[in-house]
């Protein structure tokens, strides 16, 4: 056979993807979930070096302390300003208001037998009050983490990529005060 007709041979055949074993799986179903968190300050109207966050403290699968923003499902009926002072509560134990939006972050997962996209809104929140707990029991640990630390502590990079928003607006509330 030419190289030719083998090319033409190729161009006939239909085209298979994955394996037999691929195919008699049924597709994964996708489902979209919506959550909502934030970054609770402490200090907000305070010198810069005494300002800190309330993190949460998560051990995965393998066993690490991951570190990471508050957040949990935004409920029937809840704006996500609402779900994000009700999670930072009930996870953190701290009481906050919100003071600006920071931004959304959104990822694909995979459990249970299903895909899913999820997108988590954050927002910059004032302390107010509260007593730091991790009385919750989807959290290991909880912290108050200096804003300057952030970026070192915080797990994940969208986190941390948040965290820098937060840090801006704060100097452009401060710069607006003078």
């Amino acid at each position: 056979m030419s190289p030719a007709d083998r090319a033409n041979n190729r161009r006939r055949q239909p085209r298979r993807r994955g394996s037999a074993a691929n195919a008699a799986k049924p597709r994964m179903r996708t489902v979209r979930e919506t959550s909502a968190g934030g970054l609770v300050v402490d200090g907000l109207d305070g010198p810069g070096e005494q300002r800190s966050a309330a993190l949460i403290g998560r051990t995965d699968r393998r066993g690490r302390l991951l570190w990471s923003l508050p957040k949990g499902h935004i409920e029937e009926g809840e704006t996500p300003e609402q779900t994000a002072i009700r999670e930072v509560s009930e996870e953190t134990g701290i009481n906050g208001i919100v003071v600006a939006e920071l931004g959304s972050i959104d990822y694909w997962f995979v459990t249970e037998g299903r895909r899913v996209h999820k997108t988590v809104h954050h927002y910059l929140m004032r302390s107010v009050g509260g007593e730091l707990s991790d009385a919750d029991v989807e959290v290991t640990q909880v912290a108050w983490v200096p804003l300057s630390e952030l970026d070192s502590r915080l797990a994940y990079a969208d986190e941390r990529r948040l965290a820098e928003v937060a840090n801006r607006l704060i100097d452009r509330m401060e710069t607006g005060k003078r």
